[in-house]
């Protein structure tokens, strides 16, 4: 017995899918499931319907704008309701972002079943889905699987699948769900919204990231990491380290309890590479080290390795980059 329907929770930005959301749909490709459905909410679910189309996705189950209500109460509220009416899939795929997990999480409740977190792999087998976490910092993989029956929730983290790159739209089908009385855990509403102002890519989505460690010494000296990513047109990250001591935001953390990246080129300057970070990175294609311990564990990963002090380094390579 295959893996028949599987939906994913669409998130949806600026008239778009998130990347994370595109990365979702390969994830039900790769399991093979014969049909793959999403969940979308919000006033943009129209413009962002070809692009899950052409994506794969077959069905978009409509909620709807939710105005300034939290998603997840409303969002788990509707596809409960589904659920129950007899529409249900073998499993659900979320991302790890914070109205995946909160989904997630209500929708167990919901539903009384399990849910798998921090996935880095799905794959089929037999009438399963078998998932991989990463543990100890990425050194040991386990896997686990349901034991009950469907549907079966999993929370998968970032860049565990790549998106389809060329997409051509396509027209699936739109159907609208309600959303159902929500009595008190509708009351909590968004205020307000703050974006963080960035001039380059973002930081999960960059082909090239530059990011910085301890090594950098003071937090005046994270400057080289900003302005060697805008050469690059990549983006700027962090090790915790730098995160924790409060010289850059939370946002620019790489890593297990950051983001995970895999871009094309990953430079790591001044990060010794302890394995939470290495576990946010090592996906990278390519991976550049700069450090003047050569027994740092950086070098261990990396394809291109330079022992030296990054304060001497980095300015060169700015020069260079500003003579070409």
């Amino acid at each position: 017995m295959a893996i028949n329907k599987i939906w994913i929770l669409a998130e949806i930005t600026d008239g778009k899918p998130t990347t994370t959301t595109l990365e979702l749909v390969q994830g039900a490709k790769s399991i093979g499931a014969s049909s793959i459905e999403a969940v979308a909410y919000g006033s943009q679910v129209s413009q962002a319907a070809p692009i899950l189309g052409g994506a794969g996705v077959a069905k978009i189950y409509d909620i709807g704008d939710i105005g300034e209500t939290l998603a997840g109460a409303p969002v788990a509220s509707a596809m409960a309701a589904e659920i129950r009416s007899g529409n249900s899939p073998d499993a659900i795929l979320l991302g790890a972002t914070y109205d995946g997990r909160d989904v997630a999480a209500r929708l167990s409740v919901k539903l009384d079943k399990g849910v798998i977190t921090n996935c880095i792999g799905l794959e089929s087998s037999g009438d399963t889905i078998v998932a991989s976490h990463a543990l100890f910092g990425g050194t040991q993989i386990a896997k686990s699987r349901f034991t009950q029956s469907g549907p079966w929730l999993f929370v998968v983290r970032a860049k565990t699948f790549a998106a389809q790159d060329d997409i051509s739209p396509a027209n699936p089908e739109v159907v609208s769900i309600a959303v159902g009385d929500l009595g008190a855990t509708g009351a909590a509403k968004v205020l307000n919204r703050h974006v963080e102002e960035r001039s380059g890519p973002k930081l999960d989505e960059a082909q090239v990231v530059v990011s910085g460690g301890r090594g950098l010494g003071q937090s005046e000296h994270y400057g080289m990491i900003e302005e060697l990513a805008k050469l690059l047109n990549g983006a700027p990250g962090a090790s915790r380290a730098i995160v924790d001591a409060g010289w850059v935001p939370y946002s620019y953390q790489v890593g297990q309890t950051g983001k995970t990246v895999k871009p094309t080129v990953y430079i790591a300057c001044g990060i010794s590479g302890a394995t939470q970070h290495m576990v946010g990175m090592k996906g990278s294609k390519n991976i550049i080290a700069i450090n003047k311990d050569k027994d740092a564990p950086i070098f261990t990963i990396c394809d291109l390795g330079i022992v030296g002090d990054v304060h001497k380094v980095l300015p060169q390579l700015i020069d260079a980059l500003k003579n070409r």
